[in-house]
């Protein structure tokens, strides 16, 4: 059965039922966003990251799809997932390249490199991580507000949605989150 030309929800319940052409119709729609996400997060990152936008999109996606238990509720519950695929697979990377790093091949580098770099306003995705799963053991809404919103691009409505809270307490959270994400990842700043 070749499902109709219609919206991103309901191809996602359509694709959630098992129709696999629903699948087919969804890509072509979802692909600019995904893609626009993914370039998002890599501007974030140092200036030679290895890892390409459509990569990270292609991974996110394969991730996705090999998620066959999830039941799509709508566009926004989408694209956080899609988000939180993207967070672990940069995270992964992040680890990765830094297991690489220690000790081989690496060159001397001098004090006053070393204080250029530090001083780049790039996020270190480890220690991001390590802060937001800090903060989901204290507080696993805000955790997921700032996945949703920093990882996912979401907007606050769209964040309300997919956490089925109000905007107003997405805000809130949002504000909390930050400043407590802010004094993890700057304790000499608290």
């Amino acid at each position: 059965m070749e499902p109709p030309q219609t919206d991103v929800t309901e191809l996602l319940k359509l694709w959630s039922s098992g129709h696999q052409k629903a699948l087919d119709a969804l890509l072509p729609q979802i692909y600019a966003e995904l893609r626009q996400l993914a370039s998002s997060y890599l501007r974030r990152e140092r200036p030679n990251h290895t890892l390409q936008a459509t990569a990270l999109v292609h991974e996110a996606f394969v991730r996705l799809v090999d998620q066959r238990a999830v039941r799509w509720q709508n566009r926004a519950h989408f694209f956080g997932i899609a988000a939180q695929a993207m967070r672990r697979i940069l995270v992964d990377h992040a680890r990765a390249r830094g297991a690489a790093k220690r000790g081989d091949g690496a060159r001397p580098v001098s004090l006053d490199e070393a204080l250029v770099l530090t001083c780049a306003p790039n996020v270190d995705l480890l220690a991001l991580d390590e802060a937001l799963n800090r903060l989901a053991a204290l507080d696993p809404q805000q955790s997921r507000v700032v996945e949703l919103r920093f990882f996912g691009g979401l907007t606050m409505e769209e964040t309300a949605e997919v956490l089925q809270i109000s905007p107003a307490t997405v805000g809130r959270e949002w504000t909390m989150a930050k400043a407590w994400l802010y004094a993890a990842l700057h304790p000499a700043a608290t």
